[in-house]
């Protein structure tokens, strides 16, 4: 029976991640994966979906053309092939995952990993079985989309963001239950290509997670974009048939129908914790299904390890490359630092884009922080202007004894690739003060992100 250091079941962004680093600190590492390398994230989830909503945006681009001074005729969106543009970028990068491995020298097998007493897993391969020991076992198998028991199970107008991927044709309409990152990601997408979208959310607004003046703008952007947003709602009963779906929403002391041909449903996603022998090994979950570690991803069980999405932490792939860096660190022996989760960015890839980190401002009055807000809206930044995409704005939360950055919200353009400064900036506990006097060069978005500390200073120079 062969042995290794380490063995990953799952290669998702928290497993590949996780063996790759193992292999670079010198731990003979094996990747167990029942599907794609590269999981959710990369085959069906961040990627493909990135790919769509690109094509979504140059739509939308193509069309406003001769508002930049070009005449550009015919313009119509071919779906299709949006779905093929995406499925290769998503296979180009599964292969990129497979050069890693061999590059690093880990070793991977398609198969489904069962954990067994002893730090052992049994592989199951198409030609037969395997069961293999190693001194440390990293549990990586992440989530899926949670199922609402209204609709039946594996119906095709029934969708999640996997079967949302690879439609072949365009619905004329589709109402998407859940406005957290997903549903509005596809709700901006379907739009774009002309469908009829509703939105429904059972909290008192879009993106609930954000701050509420980002949800504010978003919203308004949606409706202006004629999607049809219902927040405070909830949908009490499903009739579905061959050609459409049937809703009864309430919301706000009343109750309506929705009709649409597909429901979207991304209410979130759920661990995939079951049928992989943790009872038997004895490892502690949650009532929710979680995986239950400490700060170094240790399960109560010597040896058994767990990172990503079957964790109660935020169902993220960034988080879960992270959690397995520090992981596979803290086995090899290095000094690793506990991951701080009131630093991860969180980004959301509508338009306009979504991009925070931190407390929100509600949040920080609550814990009893006197904060000073600092706010710069794209409508005065003149690279804004000059893309023709001024909506939106940036807004910092600081606390005003310290002048600690506290918090970081922004909707507009391109700003989840602006967010990066900030995460570092809050990193290095930085002020107000610090990000004013950091030269932005100009004309650039992210002059807004100097221009809102000014604001918070008290002396903005653009508004």
């Amino acid at each position: 029976m062969a042995e290794y250091d380490v063995i990953i079941v799952g290669a998702g962004p928290g497993g590949y991640v996780a063996g790759i680093r193992a292999a670079q600190l010198g731990l003979k590492t094996l990747v167990v994966e029942k599907a794609h390398l590269g999981g959710i994230c990369l085959n069906w989830g961040c990627i493909p979906t990135k790919a769509l909503l690109k094509s979504a945006s140059l739509l939308e681009e193509m069309r406003q053309a001769e508002s930049y001074g070009i005449q550009v005729e015919g313009v119509r969106p071919d779906l299709p092939a949006m779905i093929r543009r995406s499925r290769e970028v998503a296979q180009h990068m599964n292969r990129g995952i497979a050069y890693l491995f061999k590059k690093n020298k880990v070793e991977w097998v398609e198969g489904e990993g069962y954990l067994l007493p002893g730090r052992r897993v049994r592989i199951q391969m198409k030609d037969g079985q395997e069961e293999i020991a190693a001194k440390h076992i990293i549990i990586a198998t992440g989530a899926r989309p949670r199922h609402l028991p209204i609709f039946p199970k594996e119906h095709e107008r029934v969708l999640t963001y996997k079967e949302a991927l690879v439609l072949d044709q365009l619905p004329q309409s589709i109402a998407i239950i859940g406005a957290g990152a997903i549903g509005v990601e596809f709700a901006y997408f379907y739009r774009a290509l002309g469908s009829e979208v509703t939105l429904i959310e059972a909290m008192p607004r879009i993106v609930p997670l954000e701050d509420e003046e980002v949800s504010k703008e978003l919203e308004r952007a949606f409706r202006r974009s004629g999607i049809r947003v219902l927040a405070d709602a909830r949908v009490e009963e499903a009739q579905v048939g061959n050609s459409g779906i049937a809703l009864k929403v309430h919301t706000k002391g009343k109750e309506e129908k929705i009709e649409a041909e597909y429901v979207l449903v991304a209410v979130g996603v759920q661990p995939n914790t079951e049928n992989l022998g943790l009872e038997a090994i004895g490892i502690q979950r949650s009532e929710r299904g979680h995986i239950q570690v400490n700060e170094w991803y240790q399960t109560n069980v010597e040896g058994y390890y767990a990172i990503g999405d079957v964790l109660a932490t935020p169902a993220l792939a960034h988080v879960a490359s992270h959690e397995g860096i520090i992981c596979v660190e803290k086995i090899a022996g290095e000094e690793v630092r506990p991951m701080d989760y009131r630093r991860v960015p969180a980004c959301t890839y509508c338009q306009p884009e979504i991009a925070s980190v931190g407390l929100t401002e509600a949040a920080a009055r609550q814990q009893g922080y006197d904060v000073r807000v600092g706010k710069f809206p794209f409508t005065a930044s003149g690279k804004a202007r000059a893309e023709g995409h001024p909506q939106g704005f940036v807004k910092l939360v600081f606390d005003k004894k310290y002048g600690e950055l506290l918090g970081v919200h922004m909707i507009g353009p391109h700003v989840t690739e602006m967010v990066a400064e900030l995460v570092v900036a809050m990193n290095l506990e930085t002020t107000e003060a610090e990000i004013f006097q950091s030269v932005h060069p100009h004309p650039t978005l992210s002059e807004a992100i100097m221009e809102a500390a000014g604001s918070a200073l008290g002396h903005p120079i653009h508004i």
